[in-house]
C-alpha cells in the first residue's frame, strides 16, 4: 500500500467548518441564510444572503487577523441574537481561532469567569452590554481586542473597535489560513450545578462526522427548510445547531427580540418549516391571542426537548399546523449535540404512550444503559445512559480529573438516568442530580411532573426536593397555574394520590407567578431550591411574635 498519501491538513482535501459556508455561498449566492423579521425591536424587516454572509465573515476574518488573532486563539461573543455575532463565528472558523458564547444576563463575577478561564483575545459585544463589561474592575490580562456591535447602537467609547469599520474597510477575499480538522471550534460552558462551570473542548471534526450528519437524516432536514431559531448563541444548542442548518443552506429567521404573538407573527410570514425549542415555548406559543386563527400548515418539524411535554401541547398545535411531525431528543455538550431521536406525531405514536420517550440512538451514538459498577441492567431497569461517538468531546479545558471522572472504561458518562425496552427506544427518568431522595426511596422529580401536568389548571409545574428533618427531601410542586383558572392545591396533591404511589406524591404543592429558567427555557431547579432554602433560614431566624 503506498504511503504517498495527500495530508488531511491541505485545503484539497481537508474537512473544516470554514469550508461550509463557502461552498454554500457559491451554490446558493442569493439564496437567504438569514433574516431578522419584523417586530416591535426590529421595525424594518433584514436579510443577508449566503454571499454575503461569506463576503462578511472573510472580512471580519482578515480583520481579525490584522488585529492578531488567529489558529488557536479564543474569541468570546455576547449579546443577542444578531446576524454580526453568526459572521464573526464563521470568521473565527476560518482563521482557525475557537469561539464561546457568553451569557449576557451573567453578573460581572461570572463573565470574568469566563473570559479569563478560557484565556479569550478577542471579545464581540452588542453595544447595549458594553458598559456591563467596563465595569469590571477584574484585570482581564489575555483579553487584547475589544469590538463593539455598533449596527443597532453606538454609545462606545472610542477605544473599542466599531463591527461597521471592521466589515466596511478589510479584504473580502478567502482567508487562507491553515486549519484543520482536529482544531478546536467551539468552547461553550456547561451550566455550573455543583461546581464552576466546565469549558467542553469541540474540534471541527466532531461536527463534520457526528452532529451535522445525526441530525440532518434523524429528524429528516432538507435544504429548503426555514428555521424559527431562539437557541441563545451563547449556549451550544444555539451556537451548534446554526452550524448544521447553514451546512445545509437553510434559512435562519432570527428575531432580535419576541414575544409570542411576534412569534406566530414570523412563523407565518417567513414560512417557517421548522421550530426548534423547549416545551416552555410552544405552551408560551399556544396561549397567545389569535393562536387557533394562525396558518401553520407549513411547519414540517416541531422539536422539543430539556423539559416535561404536557399533552395540550400536542392538541393545540394538531388543530393548526395538521401535517406537524414531532421531533424528540435528548443529548449534551460533551457529545456535540449528537443526539437520541424520536418522531411522532401524536402521543398515540409514542412506545408505550410514555412521554418519557427519547427516541433511539442516531447512527453515530452507540448507547448503554448501565448500573453503579457500569454493568449493563435489563430492559426496563432504570441505570445511566453512557455512550460512544465520534462526537464525544476533546474534554474539559484546565480539568483533567472531571474529565477522567466522565471518560472511564472507554464510556462517556453522562449522569443521566433512562429505561430502555427490548426495542432499543430510551426513556428518560432524570438526571441522577435531580432525583429526589425520599423517606428511603428514589422520586423521579420529571415522573411527578408528568402527573401535575395533566390536573386542569396547572400552566406549568417544577418538582424538587427540599430539605426535611423527616423524609430527608420532601417532594415538592411548585406550579404557575393557569390564567383565570384557580387551582386548589389540595386537590392536585389529591389527583397525584391516584396516580402516583404514596412515597412520589408532593408533600407540598407552593403557587408561583413564574419558575426561574434559563435562556434557552430550562428550568432551573438549583434556583428553586437556593430560593427555598433562603426563606427557610430566614424564617428560623425570625423571632416568634410577643404576645
Amino acid at each position: 500500500m503506498t504511503t504517498d498519501r495527500i495530508s488531511q491538513k491541505l485545503p484539497v482535501r481537508r474537512a473544516t467548518i470554514g469550508d461550509l459556508l463557502r461552498r454554500n455561498a457559491q451554490r446558493y449566492p442569493n439564496r437567504e441564510a438569514l433574516v431578522m423579521p419584523v417586530s416591535k425591536a426590529n421595525p424594518v424587516r433584514r436579510s443577508i444572503s449566503y454571499a454575503q454572509l461569506n463576503e462578511s465573515a472573510n472580512r471580519v476574518a482578515h480583520a481579525l487577523e490584522d488585529l492578531g488573532v488567529g489558529r488557536g486563539d479564543v474569541i468570546a461573543t455576547m449579546g443577542r441574537n444578531l446576524p454580526e455575532t453568526v459572521v464573526t463565528f464563521w470568521a473565527a472558523m476560518k482563521i482557525g481561532a475557537v469561539v464561546t458564547g457568553v451569557n449576557y444576563t451573567f453578573t460581572a463575577g461570572e463573565i470574568v469567569y469566563q473570559l479569563t478561564h478560557s484565556r479569550a483575545k478577542a471579545l464581540l459585544v452588542e453595544d447595549r452590554f458594553v458598559e456591563k463589561i467596563k465595569s469590571i474592575t477584574d484585570p482581564l490580562v489575555d483579553l487584547k481586542v475589544r469590538i463593539v456591535n455598533d449596527l443597532y447602537a453606538s454609545t462606545a467609547s472610542e477605544d473599542w473597535i466599531k463591527f461597521s469599520d471592521l466589515i466596511a474597510t478589510a479584504d473580502h477575499s478567502e482567508p487562507q489560513s491553515e486549519v484543520n480538522e482536529d482544531d478546536l471550534a467551539i468552547l461553550p460552558y456547561t451550566s455550573g450545578t455543583e461546581a464552576l462551570p466546565k469549558a467542553v473542548m469541540v474540534p471541527h471534526r466532531n461536527y463534520l462526522v457526528s452532529m451535522i450528519p445525526s441530525y440532518v437524516t434523524g429528524m429528516g432536514l432538507v435544504e429548503e427548510d426555514v428555521w424559527y431559531y431562539v437557541l441563545p448563541f451563547h449556549t451550544i444548542a444555539g451556537m451548534g445547531m446554526q452550524i448544521a442548518l447553514l451546512s445545509l443552506a437553510n434559512t435562519i429567521v432570527l428575531p432580535m427580540e419576541s414575544t409570542p404573538v411576534e412569534a406566530l407573527d414570523a412563523i407565518v410570514n417567513e414560512n417557517v418549516t421548522v421550530v426548534g425549542q423547549t416545551p416552555t415555548f410552544y405552551l408560551q406559543v399556544i396561549n397567545a391571542p389569535g393562536f387557533y386563527d394562525m396558518d401553520l400548515s407549513r411547519l414540517r418539524r416541531g422539536i422539543t426537548y430539556g423539559g416535561t411535554m404536557p399533552q395540550s401541547m400536542f392538541d393545540a398545535f394538531a388543530k393548526v399546523a395538521p401535517e406537524l411531525l414531532w421531533i424528540t431528543l435528548w443529548s449534551q455538550s460533551e457529545l456535540t449535540q449528537t443526539p437520541t431521536i424520536g418522531r411522532f406525531r401524536s402521543l398515540a405514536d409514542i412506545p408505550n404512550g410514555d412521554v418519557a420517550w427519547i427516541g433511539k440512538p442516531t447512527s453515530q451514538l452507540e448507547v448503554r444503559v448501565v448500573d453503579e459498577n457500569d454493568v449493563d441492567v435489563q430492559a426496563g431497569v432504570e441505570g445511566e445512559l453512557i455512550c460512544r461517538s465520534p462526537g464525544v468531546m476533546l474534554g474539559y479545558l484546565d480539568n483533567p480529573e472531571r474529565t477522567a471522572l466522565v471518560m472511564r472504561n472507554g464510556w462517556l458518562h453522562t449522569g443521566d438516568l433512562v429505561r430502555n425496552d427490548t426495542a432499543g427506544n430510551l426513556f428518560f427518568v432524570d438526571r441522577q442530580k435531580d432525583v429526589i431522595k425520599s423517606g428511603g426511596m428514589n422520586v423521579s422529580s420529571v415522573e411527578v411532573e408528568r402527573v401535575c401536568y395533566q390536573f386542569p389548571g396547572v400552566q406549568e409545574v417544577a418538582v424538587v426536593g427540599l430539605a426535611d428533618d423527616y423524609w430527608s427531601q420532601a417532594v415538592t410542586a411548585f406550579v404557575v397555574p393557569k390564567e383565570g383558572s384557580p387551582l386548589v392545591t389540595s386537590e392536585l396533591i389529591a389527583y397525584c394520590k391516584e396516580h402516583l404511589a404514596p412515597f412520589k406524591v408532593p408533600k407540598e404543592v407552593r403557587l408561583v407567578t413564574s419558575l426561574p429558567k434559563d435562556t434557552q427555557g430550562k428550568l432551573l431547579k438549583r434556583e428553586l431550591r437556593k430560593s427555598a432554602e433562603h426563606e427557610a433560614e430566614v424564617a428560623s431566624d425570625t423571632p416568634p411574635p410577643t404576645t
